[in-house]
């Protein structure tokens, strides 16, 4: 057990890990040595940020929370904490059935751990080699992703209200970060070396309209392009209804606003989109990809479908396979229906569709975009694209487009004894082979 030492466990979205990020930072400030997601936690201290979206999420949070505390009951952890979605909703329950937790925070007063735990102790060996390892007071986030790329932030909360999603019970309403922050923020990690930033919100199409009135995503796409050292901006992630379309200008205008647009769209069933409250139909949203391929030539569109949802019928079912086949998404996720207490379809719809015929769909699904991904991904061979190295693992160098990503998007691959590249740089790629989720290149 190493003094002074916090692990923290990230669990769920890269929402939650730019929220880690701050929070690590401050506690080296204070002296404290902040590791991430480590195999094999050391630390005296453990923070643990967890996830509470789908029921398989809150079980993997929980899962990860006793496993913390029988190492606490082993005497190889001293303090145990809390925090994050899973905490912010359940924080009364999970006080009672886990009290060797020292203490739970929610999504948003977690900054309190700051203030109980105080400043490390210094005067030892250990907290003084901690204490050197300080940065500039005015560096914001401790990165745990790789140097060259990282999650901006902009907003939390949303206001959409689907039927089926717990986020709005979660983090309440939108509320955005003004625009002068996120580009602050945005130049001081520039000056730090990063390159490459994935904007991330719940519903980023809404960006502003709180704080101005009107949207304001494409204004601060357009801004956050403009600032020097900024060779990738990504999407993540929009919402259907009402669209911002300029958005699509500033996209097409920009070289280093990548061609890529994470948009969940969950399904194009009528029946099924006047379920889930979404807000749109299906002739608008089949004119949105129309509009969005048309004004964004070769964009990259990333998409998440949903199966099993109160009252899904097999017509319902077969009409999404035949939109995926149509669509031809070049990412696609998918998940089963999972009913959570207090959201919408909880409490006014039956979970009638089984699990296995949920499971069975989900299958199928994926069957389909395993195939069209295949081909996607085929087409590539022996066309040139832009590349950046994020990391050296075995006998290749791992990579991504700008069609890609980090974590969930397909990678492509080069081989080591080819040349010795640079973690973080970009390199034009010829594409050499492929499979069904990544690519084989070799630098020009």
């Amino acid at each position: 057990m190493k003094k002074n030492q916090i692990d923290f466990i990230t669990m769920g979205c890269s929402k939650n890990l730019v929220d880690s990020e701050q929070l690590m930072r401050r506690f080296e400030n204070m002296g404290y040595h902040c590791v991430h997601d480590s195999k094999r936690p050391q630390g005296e201290i453990a923070v643990i940020n967890t996830c509470g979206f789908i029921e398989s999420a809150k079980e993997e949070s929980i899962n990860t929370i006793l496993e913390f505390v029988n190492a606490k009951n082993e005497g190889r952890l001293h303090k145990l904490y809390v925090m994050g979605c899973l905490s912010q909703r359940y924080q009364k329950e999970l006080e009672e059935n886990i009290p060797e937790v020292d203490k739970f925070y929610g999504k948003f007063n977690y900054t309190q751990l700051l203030k109980d735990l105080g400043p490390a102790d210094t005067t030892s060996t250990e907290g003084k080699a901690f204490s050197e390892r300080r940065v500039a007071a005015n560096s914001r986030r401790m990165l745990t992703t790789p140097s060259h790329y990282a999650y901006i932030k902009i907003a939390e909360g949303c206001d959409r209200h689907c039927a089926y999603c717990a986020i709005p019970l979660i983090t309440g309403k939108h509320v955005s970060r003004p625009m002068e922050d996120i580009l602050q923020e945005v130049k001081e990690l520039v000056d730090e070396g990063v390159t490459e930033f994935q904007v991330i919100e719940q519903e980023l199409t809404y960006y502003g309209v709180d704080l101005y009135g009107r949207t304001r995503i494409a204004e601060l796409i357009d801004k956050m392009a403009n600032i020097k050292g900024v060779k990738w901006i990504r999407l993540h992630y929009a919402y259907p209804n009402q669209f911002p379309l300029e958005l699509l200008d500033v996209m097409r205008e920009h070289d280093n606003v990548c061609k890529y647009l994470d948009i969940a769209l969950q399904h194009i069933s009528d029946h099924m989109l006047t379920r889930m409250h979404r807000h749109v139909t299906k002739q608008e949203t089949l004119d949105l990809i129309h509009t969005i391929r048309e004004r964004v030539p070769g964009i990259t569109i990333r998409t998440t479908l949903m199966v099993g949802f109160p009252g899904e019928t097999e017509e319902d079912f077969n009409e999404l396979v035949d939109f995926v086949k149509q669509e031809k998404f070049e990412r696609m996720g998918a998940f089963a229906y999972s009913e959570e207490e207090g959201t919408y379809s909880a409490e006014h719809y039956k979970d009638d569709v089984p699990a296995d015929v949920k499971q069975a769909r989900l299958d199928k699904l994926m069957a389909v975009q395993e195939q069209i991904s295949s081909e996607i991904e085929a087409a590539k061979v022996g066309k040139v694209f832009k590349v950046i190295i994020d990391r050296k693992e075995g006998d290749y160098y791992v990579g991504r487009t700008e069609a890609c990503s980090p974590e969930v998007d397909p990678e492509v691959l080069i081989p080591v004894a080819d040349r010795r590249l640079r973690t973080g740089h970009y390199y034009n790629v010829l594409m050499t082979d492929s499979d069904e989720f990544d690519l084989y290149g070799k630098v020009q």
